[in-house]
């Protein structure tokens, strides 16, 4: 899980991981419209994409929780 303790950090990381996720997503996307060209990289492409997204929701938690403290 990534820790982050500044508000202002949480919100950079999230914003840096949202524009990541994008892109992943996109990748991911036309992956599958080639189907079943690269099928071999579906499960890669895909488990990278959930854990980016798992880890934009971890970092949204915490951000809840930090701005609840303040």
């Amino acid at each position: 899980m990534v820790q982050a303790t500044d508000t202002d950090e949480l919100k950079t990381q999230i914003k840096r991981l949202n524009s990541k996720a994008g892109q992943m997503k996109m990748d991911l996307h036309d992956l599958a419209e080639g189907l079943p060209t690269d099928y071999e990289r579906l499960i890669e492409a895909a488990t990278e994409t959930y854990e980016i997204y798992h880890q934009i929701n971890q970092l949204k938690q915490q951000l809840k929780q930090s701005e609840q403290k303040s």
